[in-house]
């Protein structure tokens, strides 16, 4: 099986100056505002590595989900969040980590068959395979 996904990103203006939007294939991101403002000064809008964090704790959080289905747990639920950090390197900045966090509840499961399978879904994860910085990942475990 094979999929393709699609974003687009405008900018218009150069530097600091220039105002960007970026949207998504599916319309989930339509035009949404992005730029210097956003990336570094907490203007509303959105930046890339947020788009990264939401891309990369949701790929591992689903790719969890079915390593604990296909395992046979049925019940549960999994929160994760992740965050992306980026660093100046030099002239340019660099993503240099991803730290997630996890807090789930699965019923019938013990903690080390837990942390194997969240540790294997870290790996991976398509999203991790992509990302070339440090992954980290802290786990709540509830039973």
């Amino acid at each position: 099986m094979k999929t393709v996904n699609k974003g687009s990103a405008r900018y218009e203006g150069l530097g600091k100056n220039g105002k960007g939007h970026v949207s998504t294939g599916s319309g989930a991101l339509n035009d949404q505002p992005y730029g210097f403002a956003t990336r570094f000064e907490g203007a509303p809008g959105t930046n890339p590595e947020e788009l990264i964090a939401a891309a990369h704790a949701s790929c591992f959080t689903m790719a969890l989900s079915f390593a604990l289905a296909r395992a046979g747990h049925e019940q549960g639920t999994l929160d994760t969040e992740a965050k992306v950090t980026l660093e100046k390197e030099g002239e340019g900045f660099t993503v240099t980590r991803s730290d997630l966090t996890l807090t789930s509840r699965i019923e019938g499961i013990g903690r080390e068959e837990f942390e194997k399978l969240a540790a294997e879904a870290k790996a991976n994860c398509p999203i991790s395979k992509l990302l070339k910085a440090e992954i980290t990942l802290e786990t709540t475990f509830e039973e």
